[in-house]
């Protein structure tokens, strides 16, 4: 099975190329910038992708390519829609022009869901309310996948995922944050922790238990339908930075940041992953303890 990434050096991209190639799929990567093993393609560059696309002609991709920084998106906005809408649709017309039979798993995000007021899981048939514009975008990239499926019969299998965290996040997500955070302050960089709203409750799940799910979808999920990927658990963001500070033996003095608090933040955000389980049979299996502890540690050793 030959597999794209896009997005392939980021976060998710890394660890769902060892998941593939552990499973013995042959990976092609692209991202803006090259490497060993990443193509330097721009997916805002319709004839770049195409030309891709034609190529390589892939069984699957996996588009995790995106704009996805919250706060960047309310600075940024055009950037982000450019990225997560134009971007995909570049992609999408390139397969239906030059590979129409291969699957796209097209990464989506919980932010879709936006203000539930729902405390218990929230299931894919929640009515999308995005309150940002990072999350406005991820809903019109769906959509866009969706026209595709029906209009052009394209094979389209979509996921919400909700945060992930682990070794190698970048700054600008709440666990990465944190752990960088408290490892600056053991470093003697910095004299307090910043962070902003403590009492939020977030679905975190490792990031290798994500990517599986991923290639589970690729392999297994039904076109045209969309999957929350996340763990089902609900961990107040207070209890995220609890477990963390007690991996640490120095003091860490911890002052609320208004620049960290975002315009339009969702009080309580689980996922309901009956869907993704019943389809795929994937379940995650890596405790949250464990993944803080690897953060945490990839941190220290930059």
């Amino acid at each position: 099975m030959k597999a794209l990434i896009t997005g392939s050096r980021g976060f998710a991209g890394r660890h769902l190329s060892a998941e593939l190639i552990s499973n013995n799929y042959t990976v092609y990567g692209i991202d803006l910038h090259k490497d060993e093993n990443t193509t330097a393609v721009d997916i805002l560059d319709r004839q770049a992708i195409r030309e891709c696309i034609k190529s390589i002609k892939p069984d699957v991709i996996f588009h995790l390519a995106a704009q996805a920084e919250i706060p960047l998106s309310w600075k940024k906005p055009q950037l982000t829609f450019e990225v997560n809408v134009i971007g995909t649709v570049n992609l999408l017309e390139a397969v239906r022009e030059e590979n129409p039979a291969c699957r796209i798993v097209l990464i989506g995000s919980a932010d879709q869901y936006g203000v539930t007021g729902i405390v218990k899981p929230i299931s894919e048939t929640v009515t999308l309310s995005p309150k940002n514009p990072y999350a406005v975008s991820k809903k019109a990239q769906e959509e866009m996948a969706l026209l595709y499926v029906k209009a052009y019969g394209l094979d389209i299998c979509m996921t919400r995922s909700f945060n992930h965290c682990g070794p190698g996040q970048s700054l600008g997500f709440i666990a990465s944050d944190i752990c960088s955070g408290i490892v600056a302050i053991e470093q003697g960089k910095a004299e307090d922790l910043k962070v902003g709203n403590l009492e939020a409750i977030r679905d975190f799940t490792d990031v290798r238990d994500i990517v599986k799910a991923y290639r589970l979808i690729g392999e297994k999920g039904v076109s045209g339908e969309v999957y929350n990927v996340g763990s089902g658990i609900g961990i107040k963001i207070q209890e995220v930075l609890n477990t963390l500070i007690n991996m640490v033996e120095c003091e860490i003095v911890v002052t609320a940041d208004k620049d960290r608090m975002r315009i339009s933040d969702t009080p309580v955000v689980v996922c309901d992953n009956t869907k993704l389980a019943k389809h795929t049979g994937w379940s995650p299996v890596i405790p949250i303890e464990a993944t803080l502890r690897e953060a945490l540690e990839y941190y220290r050793l930059l």
